[in-house]
């Protein structure tokens, strides 16, 4: 795997308690995301290095950069459809673009326009955006936030090729360290060395709302 591992203990120590962060592991030319499918289509991303056979471009897909918020959603690869965990590693200046063009995917009256305006947006947008709140490996809600981002019609396209770096499988590791988080041995489970991710454009951070 090319995912840098760090003990989940010593990582909590440092990551934020509460706001709203895009937890990622990330340098300056790409950031990794993380997706799971069922067999085939994940299977058939790996072996070609991009999204296509039964992978859908009509329908939204989407990504999640904090590695834990993927592992509630996708109970740490249990759930059916979901057993092929992916670590998709992204060229940075397309994630960029994602949150540029991306529009909240429910009316909040902090986003400092009517509802009018954001229904207009809403229509013409190829991009959600969405927070939830972030869990910790047992699956407990905590009071940080998580982002999560979808993509449709031509985003989609390149997301599914130009915009990847690379595919990894990571099944197999998401597996072993589930049997810690069973067993309650947090201080042996592995994660993705993760810290806040910061735009530099300060008026797409104001946007995003990111502490």
């Amino acid at each position: 795997m090319k995912i840098e591992l760090k003990k989940y203990d010593e990582q909590i120590a440092e990551w934020p308690k509460s706001g709203y962060h895009i937890m990622a592991q990330y340098d300056e030319e790409e950031i990794i995301v993380y997706q799971s499918y069922r067999k085939e289509i994940g299977d058939f991303a790996v072996e070609n290095q991009f999204f296509g056979g039964e992978f859908s471009l009509t329908r939204m897909t989407w990504i999640k950069p904090n590695f834990l918020w993927m592992m509630y959603r996708n109970g740490w690869g249990t759930k059916e459809g979901q057993e092929v965990v992916l670590a998709i590693h992204l060229k940075i200046s397309a994630f960029n673009r994602y949150l540029q063009n991306a529009v909240y995917s429910s009316y909040d009256s902090s986003l400092g326009i009517s509802r009018e305006e954001w229904q207009t947006q809403v229509k013409t947008s190829s991009i959600r955006l969405q927070w939830d709140p972030d869990h910790d490996p047992y699956g407990n809600k905590l009071e940080r936030r998580a982002i999560q981002i979808g993509l449709r019609d031509d985003f989609i396209k390149s997301f599914a090729k130009e915009d990847i770096v690379l595919i990894e499988d990571i099944s197999d590791f998401v597996k072993e360290q589930y049997e810690f988080v069973q067993n309650k041995q947090l201080e042996y489970l592995m994660v993705s060395a993760e810290r806040p991710f910061l735009f530099e454009d300060e008026e797409l951070n104001k946007k995003l709302k990111i502490s």
